[in-house]
Parts: C-alpha cells; structure tokens; sequence
C-alpha cells in the first residue's frame, strides 16, 4: 500500500495537518474496492484531489475517470448528460448520444455536487447504484454498466434530507465510506506553507521573484478566516505575485487584499435555533395577538355604549380609563374624539364649554385654550357665533396656515377643515 506521504507528494497535496492525513488515508485504504465513496467539506477545500487518488490507485486505473459538476448542468438536460438520450428523444436531439455512464463503462465516474441533483436523477443515479442498470433518456432497454461512483458535495446533507431536496436512500448508498476534508481555516500550521508554495508556483508561472511575507502580515495570514479555503489561498496569492512590485509583502499591503479582515477572523457561529429560541418568539407572537385581541373587544366595548347612550360626552367621563387605554401614546386619535365631542355638543347647543381645558393637555397647549377663553368672555355671543368669530380670528393670525390655527384653537386640522365648509369660510 502507497504510504500517506508519497501519495500526497504525487497527487501535490500540500500540509500535515492530522485531519486531512486521516482522508487520504481513508482514500488510499478504499480504493482497492469498488465502495462508494462520499466526500465532504466546505468549497475550495480540494475534494476533487480524493476520487483521483481513488481511482489511480484502484483496479480500474486503466479505465476511464469522468468528472462530472453536477450544479453546472442545467436541470432540462442532466439526464441526457448522465444517461445519454436516443435519436428524437426531445427538441434538438438529432442523433443518438451516450452518456457518461456508457462512455465510463469500466472506470471512475467522479460526481461533484452530487447535493445539486433534481429529485428525478436522484432516482436514476439510484438505480445504477443498486443494479447498474440505466436506460437513455427517449429508450425503453435497459442498459448495463459497470462504473464506480465517487460523489462529493459541500451540502450539509442531512440537513437537505430533512427538506426533502435529497433522497435519504441515495445519500447512504452513495455514503458506503464517507470522507471528510476539513476547512483551511482548521489546518492553520499548513496555510503558510501553502502560501509559499504558490507564491514559488507563481514566480515561476509569471517569471517575477518570489514574494515574502514579513512577521506581521504572517500572523495574519493565519488569523484570517479564509472562507474560500485553498482556493481563496490561491488566489491571493496570485494577485499579490501579479500586482506588487515591492516581492517584502507587509500587514497593510496583505491586508488590501484580505475583504472584510475584521469580520473574518475565526468566530463560532450557530447557524441553528435553539428550541428555546423558537419557544420565546411563539411566546411573543401569541402575546401580541392577545394583546390585539384584547384591544379589539374594549374597542367593542366603546363603540356599544356610544350606540346605546349617543352622547360622546357622556361615554368620555364614564369610560376614561378605558380610553386612555385603548389611546394611550396616541394624540391625533384623542383629538379626534374630542372634536367628535366637541361637533355634538355644537349640535345639541348644550351648555358645555367647547374649548374647557382637557387635564391632559401640556403647558403649551393650556396656553392656546386659555387663549380662546379670554376671547369668549370678551364677546356676548350665541356659542355657533363664537365658534365662527374664533376660526376667523385664529386663520387671520396664521394668514389662513390652517395647521396653526388648528394648533391655536386646540383641534384637529380635520375637524378646522371641516369647520370652514360649515361656515363657508
């Protein structure tokens, strides 16, 4: 058996990170079989480097090897890919085609984003799974292959089980052995020594001195987050070899090239609600409907003994509390019932006091009441003529700016509105 390190030196793996010696030693152990293999990890970690270990070191080295991205096939034309369609099968299909299933008979058939499949080819791929039998997309024979499927996927996949996106029986016969490359940013020992491998791979590419990072910008290097992985890695470094005159690379200049440092720095994040999490927002929800329902019956309330009584006034004194409750915090609406009051009183000629002061009313406002009193005892009037000769005062200071006046006469600027097509003002 190929030890650890000669395979990782042939297939140019770079690090000595424990967690991922322990996958190219699962991948080596495996590859002798015809085991379905699964392989794990976030983007960028480098998955595509175990099926070719797989399969170089497997009976079937001799025979074809088939990488398929599964995401970058269009969802219309995925079956055709995989199963290959006969003459006519759909628009466009002028010629009978094989599919990769038919082409890699004997070989390693290598399916990247495998979490990507539509439901339909997940039952397809299933089948080849089980019997090795698939049928072209237009066809009703049967066909046989013998093919060994290594699959790969950065989708957490009971997760998509559980949402119904991916078939629970597929994901455990594709998973027979499953192998799991970790995240750059837990291998922190191998990222600068991934860094100068491709700054040197770089150099040579492009013909330039290698850069180097000084003492600063290498402890950032390794505090950053690197939520691309090795392909993140790479391509910075790339950047800097292409960019940079000055090959001494310093914190601010590695920096430039780092989005978002601060926030990228390693940080334990729970992307899952807790159940308490959950059982405090029902709490809140249904605390916030009972609240509306409560709400919604005082207003009941309210509106039943103004029907019975028809004197707002009335209602007012005998359910205040009950309206500073439903109200509270709410000023247009307690100006609007106090012009409700205030139109009935002037339609009943009672002998109510139109502009009293309400005991809520702020200094400002017991100013602009006090205000229409002084003048209502200075002219002998009925109390329509009173109202009429306040209006006009009032629009007359203001230049006719009805909100002022609304302001002054301590009203709504709707019930003024109101007042000045009574009178025909």
């Amino acid at each position: 058996m190929e030890s650890i390190q000669a395979t990782k030196q042939r297939f140019g793996i770079i690090g000595n990170d424990p967690k991922l010696n322990r996958a190219v030693e699962k991948a080596i152990q495996v590859a002798p079989t015809d085991i379905s293999v699964l392989v794990t990890g976030e983007s960028g970690v480098g998955k595509e480097s175990i099926p070719k270990i797989i399969h170089s070191l497997s009976h079937r080295k001799h025979g074809k090897y088939i990488a398929v991205n599964c995401g970058a096939i269009p969802e219309g034309t995925i079956d055709s890919e995989l199963f290959g369609h006969e003459k006519g099968a759909f628009t466009g299909a002028t010629a009978t085609r094989s599919g990769y299933f038919e082409v890699a008979d004997g070989g390693t058939i290598f399916l990247d984003e495998v979490g990507e499949l539509p439901l339909p080819t997940q039952v397809r791929l299933l089948r080849v799974l089980e019997n090795g039998e698939f049928m072209k997309v237009g066809s009703s024979a049967v066909q046989k292959t013998d093919v060994r499927i290594v699959a790969a996927t950065n989708v957490k996949m009971v997760e998509a089980i559980e949402k119904g996106k991916f078939r629970e029986d597929l994901y455990y016969r594709l998973s027979t052995v499953e192998i799991n490359l970790p995240p750059l940013r837990e291998r922190q020992e191998d990222i600068h020594l991934l860094f100068r491998k491709f700054a040197a791979d770089f150099a040579q590419k492009y013909k330039m001195p290698t850069i180097r990072l000084d003492e600063r910008a290498t402890a950032l290097l390794l505090q950053y987050r690197w939520s691309g992985n090795i392909r993140q890695l790479r391509n910075v470094a790339e950047q800097i070899s292409v960019l940079e005159q000055n090959r001494e690379i310093n914190f601010e200049t590695l920096k430039h090239y780092l989005p978002d440092t601060g926030s990228n720095l390693p940080a334990v994040v729970n992307d899952k609600k807790s159940e308490s999490d959950f059982g405090s927002e029902r709490e809140i929800l249904y605390k916030v409907l009972f609240d509306m329902k409560r709400d919604v019956n005082d207003l009941k309330k309210l509106t039943l003994e103004l029907m019975k009584t028809g004197n707002a006034a009335k209602v007012k004194e005998e359910q205040s509390s009950l309206i500073n409750k439903i109200y509270a915090q709410d000023n247009e609406a307690e100006e609007e019932l106090a012009s409700i009051i205030e139109d009935e009183n002037i339609a009943s000629q009672s002998d109510v006091e139109v502009f009293s002061i309400p005991e809520h009313a702020t200094e400002q406002r017991k100013d602009k009441y006090e205000y229409a009193e002084d003048i209502e005892e200075e002219e002998n009037l009925s109390l329509q003529q009173k109202e009429l000769e306040l209006i006009k005062k009032s629009l007359e200071k203001y230049n006719g700016k009805r909100k002022d006046a609304a302001d002054e006469l301590g009203i709504s600027e709707r019930t003024l509105y109101r007042k000045i097509k009574q009178y025909n003002l």
